[in-house]
């Protein structure tokens, strides 16, 4: 296990008032940082750091649409009013930032999906997807399926024409790329976790506090990602 300790900033430590406070009160600070745009970044940085897919953020998602076509019928209608181009361009400032977050998200989730498609398709990944994935995934299957026949399987002796395994000897479908849960990861805990065991046997066991940055294998934090009480970097 490799751990590293850092001190994590907020995100408003950085404004301080004349007599060197924060001008941001803790309440602020936690508005602050579970707004959507937040939280959609949360979700980019989570999904852009596993291994594996995660859950789709449906709800979220789909406030943060929700938004980005306000922020753009706003911008419209400043174009129109002859609204002071200052303000006009900080709107769009936002309402890029919106959009770049979003198809960041989801363009992610779509490389994923087009490395494992086959894995996600056999195993309880298929149920994190929106259903707009799980038809993407099925036409990837599909014309990968039909690809592969057409200039490889068939050309292949019997017994050598699956996708899935290497023989009809195998007893593992040993041809279907998977993630690789053992990779080393950032990630910075939300709360003091306190004492975590990081294998099953008890040997190794790390303390985990809040606002600390740690590099640990990510299927030793897996549930902790996916209950949201841990943060990838």
């Amino acid at each position: 296990m490799v751990s590293t300790a850092a001190g994590a900033t907020s995100s408003g430590a950085g404004l301080e008032g004349e007599e060197g406070e924060s001008i941001w009160g803790e309440d602020d600070a936690s508005i602050a940082e579970t707004t959507d745009v937040e939280l959609l970044k949360r979700a980019w940085r989570n999904e852009k750091a596993a291994p594996e897919i995660l859950l789709f953020e449906a709800g979220l998602v789909q406030r943060a649409r929700e938004q980005i076509q306000l922020l753009e019928e706003t911008v419209e209608d400043f174009v129109e009013n002859g609204t002071d181009d200052l303000i006009v361009s900080l709107y769009q400032m936002d309402l890029d930032r919106s959009l770049f977050l979003l198809r960041s998200y989801l363009r992610v989730r779509l490389q994923k999906i087009e490395k494992y498609m086959f894995h996600i398709s056999r195993t309880d990944l298929w149920n994190r997807l929106s259903e707009q994935e799980k038809k993407f995934s099925k036409r990837c299957v599909n014309a990968m399926e039909k690809h592969l026949e057409q200039s490889v399987l068939s050309r292949l002796p019997y017994g050598y024409q699956s996708i899935l395994k290497q023989s009809i000897s195998s007893e593992e479908d040993d041809m279907v790329p998977e993630p690789k849960l053992d990779t080393f990861v950032f990630c910075k805990s939300k709360g003091a976790v306190g004492a975590f065991q990081l294998d099953d046997v008890g040997d190794e066991i790390v303390d985990l506090v809040s606002d600390d940055l740690y590099v640990l294998r990510y299927k030793s934090i897996k549930g902790l990602v996916e209950g949201g009480r841990i943060d990838l970097v």
